[in-house]
């Protein structure tokens, strides 16, 4: 079985998409003011968590200011913040806050995982960018034989396992919505926790939370 640190290598060198390379790395030579004086990561980002992981959360692409610049998956962003509180709350992180990829947080029976490892530009791939990208999440699953419970945290996140899982009957998308798949692991879906949702309240922290637990129960960590 492959490793995810043999995974791991060959993401963080991948340069198979042009434009996200020109993007990512343009970012993180221009960074946001905010951040002038940080080195950003600018390198795809590879998946994040517990290799004995039975519940894995899959989400878009890293942020170009949030994952590209500290390296780890939903982490430096308002998204992330939403992510980790949740985690922690469900008993699944050993601290409430990620920070950058060296602070020692760890993640527990949970893995965090993304359809598109590279920053895109308005936070939108391609359709070939999906595909591309698509062998590095097959080959996750392919390396995690402990999966019970994918939580997809939102549409594009649902429609690329899907895709990738040849999800049928395919179950419309929508917060809390779950689908079995026949070799008994469950597919969860989640509103994404980006500020369009948060800040209208179409997400809430109870809703994030209710997701968690389930998936929590689902895949039986206690």
């Amino acid at each position: 079985m492959e490793s995810l640190a043999a995974i791991e290598a060959e993401v963080v060198e991948c340069r198979a998409c042009p434009r996200l390379v020109d993007w990512r790395e343009q970012v993180a030579v221009e960074r946001r003011a905010a951040f002038r004086d940080e080195e950003y990561w600018g390198r795809p980002l590879p998946a994040f968590g517990d290799p004995l992981a039975r519940i894995v959360v899959v989400g878009l692409a890293p942020a170009a200011h949030g994952g590209n610049r500290t390296g780890r998956m939903f982490t430096g962003d308002r998204s992330g913040e939403w992510l980790y509180r949740a985690l922690y709350r469900a008993g699944l992180a050993d601290r409430a806050e990620s920070i950058h990829r060296d602070d020692g947080l760890r993640l527990r029976d949970t893995l965090i995982t993304a359809a598109v490892r590279c920053a895109p530009p308005a936070n939108k791939p391609t359709p070939v960018e999906f595909v591309t990208c698509r062998p590095f999440l097959e080959r996750e699953f392919a390396a995690l034989d402990r999966v019970r419970v994918i939580v997809c945290l939102g549409q594009l996140a649902y429609d690329a396992v899907s895709r990738m899982v040849a999800l049928r009957p395919r179950p419309r998308f929508g917060h809390g919505v779950e689908a079995p798949l026949p070799d008994g692991r469950v597919v969860v879906c989640s509103f994404h926790p980006s500020q369009q949702n948060t800040f209208t309240g179409r997400l809430t922290e109870a809703m994030l939370d209710s997701v968690f637990a389930r998936a929590v129960t689902l895949a039986g960590v206690s």
